[in-house]
């Protein structure tokens, strides 16, 4: 085979990947349009025409917005200040204590510290319905059934993947900047916080966008957890909005969906180049 046809078959495979990832691109991106499309409809039109855009008959503008944010009895600016406030200290928590535990775990070499890894590895494959029932028992016997207590409940679900990705990018720092920062007389707590931590920069942004996205979105553990006529984050929120009998307004749902997604999404695009920075980094060695 000579260079041309090695170029031509070269630039079919491209081709050929781009169709392909085009279409996967497609059909994730979908949903997301049929939410947008929808949420500017009138509620019948939902419901008939799904996929059609809105016209003259079925424009419902921003009265959905407005339908869903004022509907019943519960504001839904408590339920955002809820998600942002479990989304940050959740996170926070994850990141701190994940960070540190993993520098532990990746510098003393142990049986010990071998079998804490290898179980927060295993907690990343165990279904969250094999230990729902038990969860709930144990965070209303813990009181951790409030939004200011919740953030630890996320900390335990959320060290698997943490210390995962942690634990291989620690292991990728020069052990002799850690031994020349003790010779300097900095202790370990010193060590981590002036040496180790500036240094996890890539991967700490990294597990904090994933962690973040998965706080925001979940449902099933404040729903599980918490006392939904108290405490609603925006997907219980969402998952209220029904009316006499049980009829939904599926228009004024899926405009708090689109309210809810948007920043997730808008954070995701920004910041998306560090995802791939972090898994690497924390893949050289993991």
């Amino acid at each position: 085979m000579n260079k041309q046809q090695t170029l031509a078959a070269e630039k079919r495979r491209k081709t050929t990947l781009t169709v392909i990832l085009s279409v996967i691109c497609i059909i994730y991106v979908l949903p997301v349009l049929s939410v947008l499309i929808n949420s500017f409809k009138q509620n019948s039109f939902v419901k008939t025409d799904t996929f059609a855009l809105p016209n003259a008959e079925s424009w419902a503008g921003v009265s959905n917005f407005v339908k869903g944010m004022t509907f019943g009895n519960y504001p839904f600016w408590k339920s955002v200040l809820f998600s942002v406030f479990i989304t940050i200290v959740s996170t926070i928590l994850i990141l701190l204590f994940t960070s540190m535990a993993a520098w532990y775990i990746a510098r003393v070499n142990s049986t010990f510290c071998k079998i804490v890894y290898y179980l927060c590895v295993f907690s990343m494959v165990v279904p969250f319905q094999m230990v729902m029932f038990t969860l709930s028992k144990t965070a209303d016997t813990l009181k951790l059934n409030t939004p200011w207590t919740i953030p630890v409940v996320y900390l335990g679900f959320g060290a698997g993947l943490a210390i995962f990705m942690f634990v291989g990018f620690v292991k990728s720092i020069p052990l002799e900047i850690e031994e020349a920062a003790s010779i300097d007389g900095c202790g370990p707590i010193r060590t981590y916080f002036s040496v180790v931590f500036p240094m996890l920069r890539p991967t700490m942004i990294s597990v904090g966008i994933l962690e973040i996205m998965w706080v925001w979105n979940d449902y099933l553990l404040p729903y599980l957890v918490l006392d939904i006529n108290k405490y609603r984050t925006i997907p219980i929120h969402i998952q209220y909005l029904k009316g006499s009998y049980g009829t939904v307004d599926l228009g004024a749902t899926m405009a708090l969906i689109l309210l809810s997604i948007i920043p997730v999404i808008i954070f995701y695009l920004i910041c998306q180049k560090y995802i791939i920075k972090g898994v690497a980094a924390g893949a050289v060695k993991g």
